[in-house]
């Protein structure tokens, strides 16, 4: 438990890129190109995906909720982030801050959601086939995608209330954005019950996620290999590479961020692995679609049916 001199606090300011003053404008250059890509990408993916009635599938209906997810989640960070790298106010006010926390971690346990919903859609894929349309139905999709931002938005909330309830004796937060830690950091007194909350909240949006993904996959993996051909299992296993990949980046820099323990703490280390998880996990829907553009006809939609051996 941390205890300080009680003075009140009603506002904050972001220390930022201090430590990297001399390449804050490279910094924002390249911050600034990811982030107008990013967006492109993600509104190009959503609208591809209204207007193509071929991509009204239930793979094609999460990847175009985590693109908006995703764009919202950037909105919420990087033009903050951008306006202080070019030397703008870099305070916020207490209310402020509270509304970035809430959204910020709201789309970021909606996505970790999402992607594990994404799991799901692809075991069931591959390993139930022939149950897919009845498992992975429009009502089911829908009531999963309302579902994880429901769950997103309400773990956020109750842990952006359990925060902001705390008093404040020191207003400089030694990041670019109200993120969990850093703002704790600030607390005259941070009572035990606040770190077993954001250990429970971590465990929620994370490893239980990350551990349902990583059975599904092992499920997926061993009906892959009895596929008989190997075109099919070329093409089996191109469906869910992609959703692989991002899903180790995803859920790899966001276990370093909310589990390394507290001594390991450098405010250098948290900006690098923040600046992945900001920057450039955004894009991982437009990741996960050109992987599609480039393994024509390996998705369940298009029909094809696998021979797997006894």
């Amino acid at each position: 438990m941390k205890t300080a001199n009680h003075t009140e606090v009603r506002g904050f300011v972001f220390q930022g890129f201090s430590n990297f003053r001399e390449h804050q404008l490279i910094l924002f250059a390249v911050f600034l190109t990811l982030y107008l890509l990013t967006l492109a990408g993600n509104v190009i993916i959503v609208t591809i995906i209204r207007v193509d009635h071929h991509l009204h599938t239930p793979m094609y209906f999460f990847l175009s909720v985590l693109s908006t997810s995703e764009t919202c989640y950037s909105l919420v960070i990087i033009p903050r982030m951008l306006s202080g790298l070019v030397g703008l106010s870099q305070s916020i006010s207490l209310v402020g801050c509270g509304t970035q926390l809430f959204f910020f971690l709201g789309f970021a346990i909606t996505n970790c959601l999402l992607l594990a919903v994404m799991g799901f859609d692809r075991y069931v894929a591959i390993c139930n086939r022939l149950r897919y349309s009845i498992v992975m139905s429009w009502r089911a999709c829908t009531i999963l995608a309302s579902s994880v931002c429901a769950s997103g938005f309400l773990l956020s909330l109750v842990q952006a209330v359990a925060i902001f309830r705390l008093l404040f004796c020191n207003s400089l937060i030694e990041h670019f954005l109200c993120d969990v830690r850093p703002v704790l950091d600030l607390a005259c007194v941070t009572p035990i019950v606040n770190d077993i909350l954001t250990l429970t909240i971590s465990l929620l949006a994370i490893t239980a996620p990350a551990t349902f993904l990583l059975i599904s996959y092992v499920l997926i993996i061993s009906t892959i290999l009895k596929i008989a051909s190997a075109e099919g299992r070329k093409k089996a296993f191109a469906t869910c590479s992609s959703h692989l990949t991002v899903v180790i980046i995803h859920y790899g820099c966001a276990s370093i961020a909310y589990f390394k323990p507290k001594s390991e703490n450098t405010k250098d280390q948290d900006q690098l692995i923040s600046v992945t998880y900001t920057v450039i996990t955004p894009a991982e829907p437009c990741c996960v679609q050109s992987e599609k553009q480039r393994s024509p006809g390996c998705s369940e939609e298009r029909g094809e049916n696998y021979k797997v051996r006894a």
